[in-house]
């Protein structure tokens, strides 16, 4: 079995949300996940399953389109991959909620950098199959565009450390 996060992409789940978390539980233990845990009401949620990533990504996927009646987009790592994102953080000795993750399906393109908009103080680094944003004036007040990012997902490293830590229990 193969421990994984499932991190969904433009899903209302709070509140009178079309998604709430014990729904999300629900479906990835009918799609036959184990030990399915969710992380804060912003459509993370971590299990175990033997099939590859690509399948647990299409089945997830297929499942929510079903539920919401839309598409869902689900970026899936395995718990060694978010282990090694957390080590690979160049950001490390930043605040975790100054910093974020941006997951995306492949890698980012050679010229990410240069299509970037937007940028004051923020600083951005291009990983395996991920950018990692470090934004010291606060996420908040940033005008940043990034478009290799419009189809990702961002999570702040306090997030990617705990979906870390879960997925290696």
């Amino acid at each position: 079995m193969t421990a994984y996060a499932a991190l969904l992409r433009a899903v209302n789940v709070g509140g009178t949300g079309k998604l709430p978390m014990s729904e999300l539980r629900a479906m990835c233990e009918t799609l036959g996940f184990a030990k399915v845990r969710t992380y804060i009401a912003s459509g993370n949620v971590v299990f175990e399953s033997q099939l590859a990533e690509k399948t647990v990504k299409a089945k997830l996927e297929k499942a929510l389109d079903a539920y919401v009646g839309k598409p869902v987009g689900v970026l899936v790592r395995s718990g060694a991959e978010l282990a090694a994102i957390l080590a690979a953080n160049p950001f490390a000795s930043a605040a975790g909620n100054q910093t974020v993750v941006i997951f995306l399906d492949a890698p980012p393109p050679s010229n990410v950098l240069a299509k970037v908009s937007g940028q004051q103080s923020e600083e951005i680094v291009a990983g395996t199959r991920e950018l990692y944003v470090h934004y010291p004036n606060g996420i908040g007040q940033s005008k940043l565009k990034i478009p290799a990012a419009s189809t990702g997902t961002a999570r702040n490293m306090n997030t990617v450390a705990k979906l870390a830590e879960w997925s290696s229990e």
